[in-house]
């Protein structure tokens, strides 16, 4: 009898799941297993991290199922390059089977893992999932990677026009699971209590079930996806991004739903999509982006911001309403609308002039759909320092980004609360207003809501002669 064992990370879900699929093809039994990765959580020093109940939840639900088939999953707590050998030996496995991961840590442990299993003689297969096509698949004329972003999706486009855009399905199926084994169960332990972590109150529920619901909810307005995407108060964005992060639908089933029809809403996101796979190959590639500008000359740059700035960007108290509140929702929800990212990153590296780093590592901590290379993108881009970023005199207004996006407040009065009396035009420049506006909206500037922090003209000059040093 061959038995497998598939080890699941970033991917929670029984369905369309290339490396379960094939270890269920070639054996007898497969078992599966998921692994608290301590390298990982020690990382957070938040035992209240929602993510982790995200986690549970679609590790509860897979188990669910999992029982109904007569199966279970493994769970372990520790150190995937001590785990995954010693379990594979103990169930006496003739292979290993997993999705690869594009991230340094990820790399580095599957490359340690792979050689312990090959030194034990047990195979190790790993299977493109995360993405629709890996570094090597979208290629130049010249063979070599993209560096710029609207010719890598035209040729993404093209490779996928090519196959008659078919996206594939990987069939799972359970019956082929190992048996149920208690001392192995998800049950049998309070994973809380073991990792140190509290089970918190999340606005959505993790797993599948509900991943694939939103999905299906979100395919029914995507053809208004392009208009009012950019609009914060009208939710008419996916939702989709914490349940794509831990991969509890494939990258596939956002593919199908974006191609069922031809309209701008269903290519704008294909188009993200294909961001987030462009954004996963330069990662791949360029490893150091972690920790450095892809454009190497600008970490040069001498960042002049000050420590008590960046906190109270952390905290929601700029005295710049939009960046308040989009702050304030991303503290309390582990949500920020994409538009507003790139306002607030805009504002901490060009309005106050600290480096992207710092907010790079705030959103580490705070994203519900938290991935390295997307988050690292999105904050390169708008600092201007990164592959294919936004020319860096491009310095986004927060006024008139408040005004152009929130046109009536809506998002504002959520999330800043005591400026909700102030006028839909006020409410944008409450500092502006006089001792009358402001006891009309009952709501002191420099008490209730702070004075802005900095002068935006005076800081964009700033802004451009730092760039312009190093340029």
């Amino acid at each position: 009898m061959k038995r497998n064992l598939c080890w699941i990370r970033r991917d929670l879900r029984l369905h369309d799941h290339h490396a379960l699929s094939m270890a269920l093809k070639n054996a007898e039994e497969t078992f599966l297993v998921f692994i608290f990765d301590t390298n990982i959580l020690d990382k957070l020093s938040d035992k209240n991290d929602k993510r982790i109940t995200l986690i549970m939840d679609a590790l509860l639900e897979m188990e669910k199922t999992l029982n109904e088939h007569g199966s279970s999953l493994i769970v372990k707590y520790g150190d995937p390059k001590i785990e995954i050998p010693a379990l594979a030996r103990e169930l006496q496995v003739d292979a290993v089977f997993f999705n690869r991961d594009y991230e340094p840590y990820a790399k580095e442990r599957d490359a340690h893992v792979e050689k312990k299993l090959r030194a034990l003689g047990i195979d190790v297969h790993q299977f493109k999932d995360h993405v629709f096509y890996e570094k090597n698949e979208v290629l130049t004329g010249q063979r070599e990677i993209y560096k710029v972003f609207t010719p890598y999706k035209n040729k993404w486009l093209e490779h996928f026009r090519a196959q008659d855009s078919i996206v594939p399905e990987y069939k799972c199926p359970l019956k082929k699971l190992a048996p149920f084994k208690n001392q192995h169960s998800l049950l049998q332990k309070d994973w809380f209590k073991e990792t140190g972590f509290n089970k918190t109150e999340v606005l959505i529920t993790g797993g599948t079930t509900p991943a694939r619901s939103r999905l299906k909810n979100f395919s029914k307005s995507i053809n208004r996806y392009k208009e009012a995407r950019d609009i914060p108060s009208l939710n008419m964005t996916s939702l989709l991004s914490p349940y794509i992060r831990f991969g509890n639908i494939s990258i596939r089933d956002m593919i199908r739903t974006a191609v069922q029809s031809n309209d701008e809403g269903s290519l704008t996101w294909l188009s993200e999509i294909i961001w987030r796979d462009f954004y996963q190959v330069i990662l791949d590639v360029y490893p150091k982006v972690e920790n450095h500008c892809f454009k190497t000359e600008y970490d040069r740059i001498k960042w002049t911001g000050k420590k008590e700035h960046f906190q109270l960007w952390c905290e929601g108290q700029t005295g710049f309403p939009i960046v308040d509140a989009a702050m304030r929702c991303l503290n309390e929800t582990g949500f920020m609308h994409n538009r507003l990212r790139m306002v607030v990153a805009s504002f901490l590296t060009k309005t106050l002039l600290i480096d992207w780093r710092f907010g790079e590592r705030y959103f580490a901590e705070k994203l519900l759909d938290y991935d390295m290379a997307a988050n690292n993108g999105g904050w390169q881009w708008s600092a201007s320092t990164g592959v294919d970023a936004q020319p860096y005199f491009r310095i986004f207004n927060p006024w008139n980004q408040s005004e152009k996006f929130d046109e009536e407040g809506k998002f504002i009065r959520e999330w800043c609360p005591e400026l909700k009396e102030f006028s839909n035009k006020k409410i944008h420049y409450p500092h502006e207003t006089d001792m009358v506006e402001q006891a009309q909206a009952k709501c002191v500037i420099g008490k209730n809501y702070p004075f802005p922090i900095v002068s935006y003209k005076v800081q964009k000059e700033k802004a451009l002669a730092m760039f312009k040093a190093i340029s």
